[in-house]
């Protein structure tokens, strides 16, 4: 008998060896197992537990974060990869050639042979990376900016593809990443919603992609106008305050008394709890959101280097500027769409080109303004559309299918590495091949650099704890400073 065995004795005093042990005590073993999982559900709930009191309140990280904040710059469409950001030689010197290996089995429409890029590209600066004569301005900020060339995903229909990066799943509703951040760490500024998306578009998924599904309304992301109306005509719908403050204070408090009333009849209810809560926070919004997309502060020298003189570049310059107003008050995730134009089957020498000319300098604007007022070390600036294009033609050799097999996406600041590309497309930019990154591994890298453990970014519905990526993802530290 071990000194072990001697702590455990049978009713009637006589010792129990090991396998008698576990017998008897397998209830209790049972009841540990059932302790640690209700701590688990416990700790899976914490945020919404502790969120009823403000589900905006600021909340820690899991650990020290790197980033306080995102701009998604998203290019809907699906922009192409080998005429923007991944520069191959070999598709030109192949140009009009069959491609040397299986195609797709699920593709748009029929495609054709290999189409080198019209665009020429050039090395710029200390890391000489290419980048396509589309965006020269974008080019000259390569020194900051990780080139990310084997992002894959699962879909190639628009809408499809664009929840799965809005929501890490292309099949059910899920609550988009911004809300998952705000849900994980509140908001900075409790007069403004922690998510925000400038000029959404209203297909392909709609408002599925900043829906917070599941998660409580609160967490929603707030529009700001949609795709095809002019920026600056876009505002917060009932933004505009028609009746008289103090009126409209006891409107609410009356409203917020029979609410919290009901509470108390029914318990904990937290649907009505988000929708107390978003009445107030509209309330606030309506003096703080007006002064933001107001840029009657803003220097002549600022609204020139974002193109806001400029027809061509003015409507995205607004969105970029507004952009970092949000997110220098305090919101947690923006979002802005140059919607929907990256779609070219055809057309793509005009189309592509016209594209680029609108975003380019408003872009590279935002990260020279972000950087000089001190704020891209702790911001991410990403940029991406839903997928990539084949590098095979469609239609009269101008035109270029979906591609979810490979694409570039890019970030700036927020503790990504600068100056580097990561991954690897084929030869010609048809498949991710080397160091490959699915939608699920970006969405779990975001998550780490605000200071989040996509595993432990939980929350229980319908029996299970749901998270951004679900059963997948890693965290690519190859591209983290």
């Amino acid at each position: 008998m071990t000194p072990f065995d001697k702590h455990w004795h049978s009713a009637h005093g006589r010792p129990l060896n090991r396998r008698e042990m576990l017998q008897q005590s397998g209830v209790g073993f049972g009841a540990l197992a059932l302790a640690g999982m209700l701590a688990q559900s416990a700790s899976s709930s914490e945020v919404s537990g502790s969120a009823r009191g403000n589900p905006m309140a600021v909340r820690p990280p899991h650990f020290t974060a790197k980033a306080k904040r995102i701009i998604f710059l998203f290019m809907h469409g699906g922009p192409s990869q080998v005429d923007t950001f991944d520069y191959k030689p070999q598709l030109d010197k192949d140009d009009g050639k069959p491609v040397p290996f299986d195609k797709p089995r699920v593709v748009s429409s029929q495609t054709g042979n290999l189409l080198k890029s019209p665009w020429k590209f050039r090395p710029y600066g200390q890391c000489g990376y290419y980048v396509s004569d589309l965006f020269p301005e974008i080019g000259k900020q390569v020194d900051d900016i990780c080139f990310i060339n084997s992002v894959h995903g699962s879909n190639s229909r628009h809408g499809a593809a664009l929840l799965e990066l809005s929501t890490g799943s292309d099949t059910f509703i899920r609550p988009s990443i911004g809300s998952w951040l705000t849900y994980g760490l509140g908001t900075e500024n409790q007069d403004l919603p922690g998510f925000i998306t400038i000029c959404p578009s209203l297909s392909h998924g709609g408002a599925n992609n900043w829906g917070s599904a599941f998660l409580p309304a609160v967490y929603q992301g707030t529009r700001i106008g949609y795709a095809g109306l002019d920026s600056d005509k876009a505002k917060i719908p009932f933004i505009t305050r028609r009746t008289p403050t103090e009126l409209q204070r006891l409107e609410l408090d009356l409203l917020k008394e029979i609410n919290q009333q009901n509470l108390t009849q029914t318990g904990p209810d937290q649907e009505l709890e988000s929708r107390i809560e978003s009445f107030e926070l509209a309330f606030r919004m309506q003096n703080e959101a007006p002064i933001i997309q107001d840029f009657s502060d803003e220097s002549a020298e600022t609204l020139e280097l974002y193109g806001m003189n400029n027809p061509e570049t003015r409507n995205f310059a607004i969105q970029c500027l507004m952009a970092r107003r949000y997110a220098e008050s305090g919101v947690r995730f923006v979002q802005i769409s140059h919607s929907y134009k990256w779609d070219q089957h055809g057309d793509l020498l005009k189309s592509h080109a016209k594209n680029a000319k609108e975003v380019d300098q408003p872009i590279a604007a935002l990260l020279t303004d972000m950087r000089r007022r001190g704020l891209l070390d702790d911001t991410i600036i990403w940029w991406g559309g839903e997928f990539g294009r084949t590098p095979v033609s469609q239609g009269d050799r101008n035109g270029r299918d979906h591609n979810p097999h490979a694409m570039t996406q890019w970030f700036c600041g927020g503790g990504f590495k600068g100056g580097i590309k990561y991954g690897e497309s084929d030869e010609y930019g048809y498949f991710a091949v080397r160091d490959k990154v699915h939608f699920h591994d970006l969405h779990a890298t975001l998550l780490h650099q605000m200071g989040l453990d996509h595993t432990r970014l939980t929350y229980r519905y319908a029996g299970r704890d749901f998270r951004l990526t679900d059963v997948h993802g890693e965290v690519i530290h190859g591209v983290l400073a």
